[in-house]
């Protein structure tokens, strides 16, 4: 058990190293090791021990005191963190009504744990919400209302949802 959970922050801990490659390299800007150690808050060993496993597992391309550059695997990988991680925050933002900052430092720590079919059914869950008459622009508002009055709005109940006032 401990051990798997090692394994899994090494994973966590890899992905946000590419995930943070991906976004500083936007536009195909040169990425340093400086850079992805500012941006994720750890020293500048750590993120050359990191680029080494990174690249030995042929996710990046990565010389020694040169450029650093995703590889297409590596760039897959971190554009599926990245999609995973924005899905997460408008869901807490969006869906849950969750400061933005919250939402985004939950979404970046569940984005690596969260199963594909758990994410695949709350990207779909989000989309509903987006189209859906109840949900859309005002599902928000209708959503803090039931939070701070624990009924649900008027327009619920036609639905036949519960009881609304």
């Amino acid at each position: 058990m401990v051990r798997q959970e090692a394994q899994r922050e090494q994973s966590a801990s890899m992905e946000d190293y590419l995930e943070a490659i991906a976004m500083l390299g936007e536009g195909k800007k040169v990425v340093k090791v400086k850079q992805i150690s500012e941006m994720l808050r750890v020293k500048m060993p750590s993120v050359t021990s990191a680029l080494k496993k990174l690249s030995e597992q042929e996710l990046v391309e990565h010389e020694r005191y040169g450029h650093i550059k995703l590889t297409p695997q590596g760039d897959r990988v971190a554009r599926d963190v990245i999609c995973r991680h924005e899905a997460l925050t408008r869901f807490f933002a969006q869906a849950l009504g969750i400061d933005r900052e919250t939402a985004e430092e939950d979404a970046c720590k569940i984005e690596h744990v969260i199963s594909p079919p758990s994410m695949e059914r709350l990207v779909k869950f989000v989309e509903f919400l987006e189209a859906c008459p109840l949900g859309g622009a005002n599902f928000p508002s209708r959503y803090e209302y039931y939070l701070e009055h624990g009924e649900l709005p008027q327009r619920c109940s036609k639905r036949g949802v519960g009881k609304g006032k």
